[in-house]
């Protein structure tokens, strides 16, 4: 299996057309299991086949450290440093103890939570991102990571004032690229006139469309930057895994979110429906129609699709080889255009953090 690359904003860099999400292998979707989101991590290294050396192209707004200018890479891995509350990262300094040169390693800042799990806000100051850099670096035992978002706006902080901060850690050599989470047009408009900003991470999928409607998408490829979807399967949903709101764990996160409460569940399930008998006709898995659709938005779509399990890894990783026609597009959007989706993607909290 092969894997294409696509570059990542303008830097000429190459990653691999699709990325790993790790969040549930620490908490949000129920029990987790240390040794098999190990061997997933492990093997989507392998999985990252082409092995293409990363090149800086033409001049870039930026001078890189020479020590950090190439490098061979497999795959694109994305943390955070909420997750778990720190765990996430130390789950994967096991794994880049020995392949840290193999992997594009983006983590996030920005949500701040007590010891005990508990949400505290969102902290976009200049000496807490500071502080957060050097925490995820000692908690993942590296020197420097590739990507570095802020995971959401912070309200009471100019962008400009944060973006500043991340583009010191770029001058130090701790940081070599910066992205943003769920901003809004205008915020990205800023922050990119501070500092080139090369992804975007932000929630896309065939039942959350937001970017083509609020300027996002279009702002964003005037400017050069990727679009990192997260969630492209719905969170599981729209693989036609689940069929009620049963299957999901108790301690299950999805089950304190709008679109999976049990009054709008089995009505979203129309989309899932949808897709299966799209992927049955194509003779593929509605995981990898729905993951070849999201890489066919453009070559500026990166998705990473999150799993703790290698079956799944395998077949997410394996729509890099499914190639839709002019028609089967067509088809696709006709069916999404045709079903109206239930509930909100956050709980209210969650959706006041979006679009700032």
């Amino acid at each position: 299996m092969v894997i294409p690359h696509r570059e990542l904003g303008r830097t000429g860099v190459k990653v691999a057309a699709i990325g790993l999400g790790c969040m549930g292998m620490s908490e949000y979707y129920g029990p987790t299991d240390d040794k098999e989101s190990i061997a997933v991590l492990e093997r989507s290294i392998e999985l990252g086949a082409l092995r293409a050396m990363i090149r800086i192209s033409g001049t870039p707004p930026y001078v890189l450290p020479q020590s950090l200018s190439s490098r061979t890479i497999h795959c694109s891995i994305i943390i955070c440093d909420v997750y778990g509350i720190g765990k996430n990262e130390e789950l994967l300094a096991k794994v880049l103890k020995t392949r840290r040169s193999e992997v594009f390693l983006a983590t996030k800042f920005g949500g701040v939570r007590a010891p005990d799990g508990k949400f505290l806000g969102i902290n976009g100051k200049p000496e807490y991102i500071r502080q957060a850099l050097e925490a995820s670096l000692n908690r993942l035992q590296v020197d420097y990571v590739d990507l570095y978002y802020q995971h959401r706006v912070d309200p009471s902080v100019p962008i400009e004032d944060t973006v500043r901060a991340m583009a010191e850690l770029v001058k130090e050599g701790k940081v070599r690229y910066l992205g943003l989470s769920e901003c809004s047009a205008a915020t990205l408009r800023r922050a990119h006139a501070v500092h080139p900003i090369a992804a975007l991470q932000i929630e896309y999928s065939p039942w959350t469309l937001d970017i083509e409607e609020n300027g996002i998408l279009e702002t964003a490829r005037e400017l050069g930057v990727t679009i990192v979807a997260y969630s492209p399967l719905g969170r599981g949903f729209l693989t036609g895994q689940y069929k009620s709101i049963d299957d999901f764990d108790a301690t299950d996160f999805r089950r304190n979110h709008p679109r999976f409460s049990p009054e709008n569940f089995s009505k979203n399930l129309d989309l899932v429906r949808q897709f299966e008998e799209l992927a049955k006709a194509k003779g593929v898995a509605s995981s990898q129609l729905i993951l070849a659709w999201v890489l066919a938005q453009g070559q500026d779509f990166i998705p990473i699709p999150g799993t703790r399990r290698l079956k799944y890894l395998e077949e997410n990783v394996g729509a890099t080889n499914v190639t839709l026609s002019e028609h089967e597009l067509k088809e696709i959007r006709k069916a999404i255009d045709s079903i109206k989706i239930y509930g909100t993607r956050y709980p209210e909290a969650g959706m006041k953090g979006l679009n700032i």
